[in-house]
């Protein structure tokens, strides 16, 4: 029996890393098995937890029903971080309980050694009014999930890699990050600062490193040297010895293009003609990867009404759209390599797969939603998606999960502050085998 709740300390400790905690912990059935062999949980709180819909619903209702489970919850919940592998959240939660138990004894010295001292005016801090920019703030804790990239075992390899692309190579592969954020004034007034672009750039910076590929990163860039960049990248002679690439576009955009810093567009076709079978040889028959952060459209999605099931989904507010502008096309085109006669055909372009932020639609292209402290939502789902789904995932399936999280996520646009709007995802495939990326797994030859 549970004599008295949490104390004071753990309790701050949890409630101040709540919304961390709700985005990067994995609450499995191994964590809740810890936790009920501990008396923490009884079968009913662990049968609701694991009921759950989602995972951050599922996050969310442990950290509920936490503080109210005894002394003892605190650090059996630290114990099962560690024994699920989520060291890096107890590192956090322990550190965090230091600093809040050195602030509350120097709390309780001051009121000890000083019990008759009054406040001066100068000590008496103004109450701050809660501005729009306080509570935007206050979503940085929501900070873009960092829990290290789960590793593939050597079990699944074998078992998946004979109808697989080959994904074994060190470093997998290159891949390239072009995130466009500040935009020329001048020939591209119209182009908003992308804000929280950065963020964005880095994120993917991260998790392709830590999936084994060299990451290139490029911002601001104008059409020329778009082109340039893609160019080269193409032509990197590192793609003969590498198992895949990745590509990244990040900026504004309209359908079928992306806009470079000086107003001009980009065609996506013309990305990916750069590496069709013609155009870059050395990456033939091997799995080409391309995200795409951008809009596709200036309509927003602002959703339809449910005819069954919840009235609305718990999603995250204060999010703010991409924007896209229409404008001219870009020009160019390229000749093929000249190869020789090939001893066998292949299809022009193939083995592709590419995941878009937006919708495109026949009567409709939708922006993409983009919060100004956490990044955008596709980025943020995927990042979630490949740290914990690569281990033992197709990429096509997690670009699936990826579109359901974003299916359940809504916010407000600007200039739209009682109008909820959505965000719908897709993706294109030409991949012609399973395409796992085996993180941390290294094949001996």
């Amino acid at each position: 029996m549970l004599q008295c709740g949490m104390s004071e300390r753990d309790k701050r400790t949890l409630r101040k890393l709540s919304a961390v905690l709700c985005k990067q912990m994995v609450v499995d059935a191994q964590l809740v098995q810890s936790l009920q062999a501990d008396e923490i949980l009884n079968d009913e709180m662990a049968e609701s937890i694991l009921n759950e819909k989602t995972s951050g619903k599922q996050n969310w209702r442990l950290l509920f029903l936490l503080p109210k489970r005894g002394p003892s919850a605190f650090s059996s919940f630290c114990s099962a971080l560690r024994d699920t592998e989520q060291h890096h959240l107890c590192d956090l939660i322990e550190k965090h309980s230091t600093s809040v138990s050195l602030c509350m004894m120097m709390i309780t010295i001051m009121f000890v050694e000083a019990p008759l001292a009054h406040p001066t005016q100068e000590a008496i801090a103004a109450k701050r009014q809660r501005t729009h920019d306080s509570m935007e703030t206050s979503l940085d804790t929501d900070c873009p999930i960092t829990t290290p990239v789960l590793p593939c075992t050597q079990d699944f390899y074998l078992t998946r890699c004979k109808q697989s692309y080959r994904m074994c190579s060190s470093p997998r592969g290159c891949a390239l990050v072009i995130s466009n954020v500040t935009f020329d004034p001048s020939t591209a007034p119209d182009l908003d600062h992308r804000k929280g672009g950065e963020v964005d750039e880095e994120v993917l910076r991260k998790v392709f490193t830590e999936l084994d590929f060299v990451v290139s990163v490029h911002r601001n860039l104008t059409a020329q040297a778009m082109r340039e960049c893609i160019e080269q990248f193409c032509q990197l002679p590192e793609h003969r010895t590498a198992d895949g690439s990745v590509v990244c576009l990040l900026s504004h955009g309209v359908d079928g293009a992306v806009y470079s810093t000086d107003g001009e567009l980009l065609q996506l076709d013309w990305v990916f003609e750069a590496f069709d079978n013609s155009h870059c040889p050395l990456l033939q028959n091997k799995p080409k990867m391309f995200f795409v952060q951008a809009c596709r459209g200036e309509e927003m999605d602002c959703g339809v009404v449910q005819t069954d099931g919840p009235e609305r989904t718990g999603s995250p507010s204060c999010e703010q759209r991409d924007a896209g502008r229409e404008g001219e096309g870009d020009p160019g085109s390229r000749r093929p390599v000249s190869l020789g006669r090939p001893r066998i055909k292949l299809p022009q372009r193939s083995d592709m797969i590419c995941g878009f932020a937006s919708l495109k639609g026949q009567r409709l292209s939708t922006a993409a939603m983009r919060n100004t402290k956490r990044g955008s939502w596709f980025v943020q789902e995927l990042n979630e998606a490949l740290r914990l789904r690569s281990r033992d995932t197709h990429l096509a399936d997690i670009l699936v999960q990826v579109n359901a999280r974003i299916k359940e996520r809504e916010g407000f646009a600007p200039g739209t502050p009682h109008h909820r709007c959505k965000e719908m995802s897709e993706f294109t495939s030409s991949l012609c085998n399973d395409l796992f990326l085996f993180p941390k797994y290294q094949h001996r030859f």
